[in-house]
């Protein structure tokens, strides 16, 4: 046990000194950091408030227009070209001058600094239903005033609500669960594949340079083996947890210095007009950063945390084994990579399977969820849109399981191969050393 000890601390000490370690360890938390608050941020300041000046030529349009939250029209007197100067002197952000007769759905808009990029589609959308409107009254004699009563009771308002088996129902941001677990899944097969990688490439070089001959002079195959996993797995720990302390920190820096920056009281209305079923939420603006975050993420961070930190130590323990095995029967990265290849498809299939946009619901995601070599990122995958809690204890018993399996099976190849040299081994050795 002792010699086990010895080895995991060479690992781990030699790693968390590199200036690699160093530098992925700071910049990770920013990069996530940025990807938490963005959404957030762009929830509640996605396009400044602009003020329109509507000119129309037939009179139509005028005081038919909808103020937003974001957009508000005024129909000042004047004539074109006056109007364009009162833009350009800063009265307002832009003008909207609707042709006359036959081209009376044309319009242009006049602007003088770049208007946000959703003004375009949002002044088209209202003048296509005031058109609409317009067509409908005179092609069937609709008294206006009836009209509008007819058109205010056929308004629609959908929530998205998922109900779990109870039948408590509870608001989803449906599209931000998927990206949410879809960043999760490409952070587990970054992290298990970087750490596994790091085992095998560790052995392939000690075995190359004649190192590990002197060193199971000391200790048994299955000891170096089993240190060299743990090394790695406590420097991949190591820095999963300074990660997340420092998001922590950041994240609460960034609540303390600018607590007004992600609060905003047309945050519910915003996510309910892009369909993130919260229509009904209300967002205080004193509330800190946290608290928008838990508004807009309609999951807790902890149980995703959680989750992550459980896969990604035995997903990366299974596979690890697995490479640690395959690196002992090589000599050269060039013959282990045709080895790991069969061994990394499973893990790879699944990345791209999530990255298609397919729902978390979705039977195939389910039945990957529970396939050991493929819940550490199905699974991840799941967890934000929701997972029972029998699946979830299941799928990680499942994983464990095989986690025990592969490492016996790796010790076998691990023994066999580790001293031996110029020799290209195929899966039909390897399957019959894991036989003896």
């Amino acid at each position: 046990m002792n010699k086990i000890l010895v080895i995991i601390s060479r690992e781990f000490l030699t790693r968390i000194r590199k200036k690699s370690f160093i530098i992925t360890t700071l910049l990770m938390p920013v990069i996530m950091v940025v990807l938490i608050l963005l959404p957030v941020y762009l929830s509640n300041h996605t396009d400044k408030s602009c003020t329109i000046y509507v000119l129309d030529d037939n009179s139509y349009f005028i005081h038919k227009f909808h103020n937003t939250s974001k957009i508000k029209f005024e129909y000042p007197s004047g004539e074109l070209e006056g109007l364009k100067q009162r833009c350009v002197n800063g009265e307002c952000d832009a003008v909207l001058h609707i042709l006359s007769g036959s081209q009376s759905n044309r319009a242009n808009l006049f602007f003088y600094k770049d208007p946000p990029l959703s003004l375009k589609n949002g002044i088209s959308e209202q003048m296509d239903e005031v058109m609409f409107d317009r067509a409908l009254q005179q092609e069937f004699n609709v008294d206006v005033q009836r009209y509008k009563v007819i058109k205010e009771n056929a308004h629609s308002d959908i929530q998205t609500l998922q109900i779990d088996r109870d039948g408590r129902a509870q608001e989803k941001m449906v599209e931000m669960n998927r990206f949410v677990g879809i960043i999760c899944g490409v952070l587990i097969y970054f992290f298990v594949f970087t750490y596994a990688n790091q085992v095998m490439r560790s052995v392939i070089e000690e075995k190359s340079n004649r190192i590990i001959e002197v060193i199971v002079s000391s200790v048994k195959p299955f000891q170096f083996m089993m240190g060299k996993i743990v090394g790695v797995a406590l420097t991949g720990l190591t820095q999963f947890v300074a990660q997340i302390t420092l998001i922590v920190l950041m994240i609460f820096v960034v609540g303390s210095v600018a607590p007004q920056v992600f609060s905003d009281n047309s945050t519910a209305e915003l996510l309910s007009q892009n369909g993130g079923g919260f229509a009904g939420a209300t967002v205080a603006t004193n509330s800190d950063v946290f608290t928008n975050i838990s508004t807009f993420y309609s999951f807790p961070f902890s149980t995703l945390i959680f989750c992550f930190l459980f896969y990604f130590i035995i997903g990366y323990l299974m596979y690890a084994s697995l490479f640690a095995g395959v690196g002992s029967a090589t000599d050269n990265e060039t013959d282990s990579q045709q080895l790991v290849l069969p061994i990394s498809i499973p893990l790879i299939a699944s990345l791209i399977v999530i990255a298609s946009g397919i729902s978390p619901q979705h039977e195939l995601i389910r039945w990957l969820s529970f396939i050991p070599f493929t819940s550490p990122i199905a699974m991840l995958y799941r967890i934000p849109s929701g997972v029972p809690l029998w699946e979830l204890l299941l799928s990680g018993g499942i994983l464990l399981l095989t986690f025990l399996l592969c490492v016996k099976f790796a010790a076998k190849i691990y023994r066999v191969g580790l001293l031996l040299y110029g020799k290209k081994v195929t899966w039909r050795e390897l399957i019959r050393w894991m036989k003896m």
